[in-house]
């Protein structure tokens, strides 16, 4: 027989998040859940635009509104408009963050990313670094900036990247975009292996056609008019609901930040409405 002890405490009771690009969306979606389950969090926003963008920025004001409604939760919050690109500003964020709420550092949440369009030949070389150094390099600058906390706090730890399907198969249009997805699964699996004697797991989440101002991209939808042939790469099993919306990721991020997940690493978890297998 297993015996089952309820314990009644909230899944992250006591313990210290960062989570970036936490201004709305998936962001805000892990925020206000984790928030739930008792996380004192540190919230990171570029709250910025970039070229080509396709879709409304987040700004300052997005920002404060996560960071008080988390506050309303009842947990501890520090919120800073920090580019992820940018690894001293970063650093000297998460330092700051992690002295306010009491020297320790549990759960990472690199969500911070930017969506582009276009086809490979007509992607601008600002178009493609920016993406690649948001969605690769700045995942790489959150965990270079966090793991050393973890490691002398002595917890373990969970760090969730959010990748995409993009990061799993590729999407027409999105070269840079799937570079930047694919990349972030193999530094991924590489921190997995560096940092398993520190019991700090390291997983990946996969969503698609998620409902967040990046999905009203105005550059996809003049792509897909123009080139009706690409809709071929869109599929999905799943047709009720036909978007997640930001709590289904937030969901799947809280089962891996938790110790429901303890014996997960270096998985690679669509969320998907099983895009993937089509």
């Amino acid at each position: 027989m297993v015996e089952v002890v309820a314990t009644g405490r909230a899944q992250l009771d006591g313990k210290v998040a960062v989570i970036t690009g936490a201004a709305r969306g998936q962001g805000r979606a892990h925020a206000l859940r984790f928030a739930a389950e008792g996380a004192d969090l540190i919230l990171v926003d570029h709250c910025g635009s970039f070229e080509g963008q396709g879709y409304p920025p987040a700004t300052t004001d997005e920002l404060s509104e996560t960071a008080a409604a988390v506050k309303d939760l009842g947990v501890r919050v520090v919120s800073y408009a920090v580019d992820v690109r940018d690894y001293e500003a970063l650093h000297e964020a998460v330092t700051k963050g992690v002295r306010e709420l009491g020297n320790r550092l549990d759960v990472v949440v690199a969500n911070a990313a930017i969506s582009a369009w276009g086809r490979i030949w007509e992607i601008t070389e600002e178009q493609w670094q920016t993406v690649i150094d948001t969605n690769l390099t700045g995942v790489w600058h959150t965990l270079k900036a966090c793991i050393p906390t973890m490691i002398d706090a002595d917890n373990g730890g969970s760090i969730i990247v959010i990748s995409s399907v993009a990061g799993i198969k590729p999407l027409p249009a999105q070269a840079h975009y799937s570079a930047s997805k694919h990349g972030v699964v193999g530094l991924s699996k590489t921190a997995a292996l560096e940092l398993a004697p520190y019991k700090i797991r390291v997983n990946t989440i996969h969503p698609w056609a998620v409902n967040t101002a990046m999905a009203s991209d105005t550059v996809l939808t003049a792509l897909l008019r123009e080139n009706p042939d690409f809709l071929k790469s869109f599929g999905q099993v799943l047709g009720d609901p036909q978007v997640a919306e930001p709590h289904d990721i937030a969901d799947a991020a809280l089962w891996l930040a938790s110790d429901q997940s303890r014996t997960v690493t270096g998985v690679a978890l669509p969320v998907d409405l099983g895009a993937t297998i089509v």
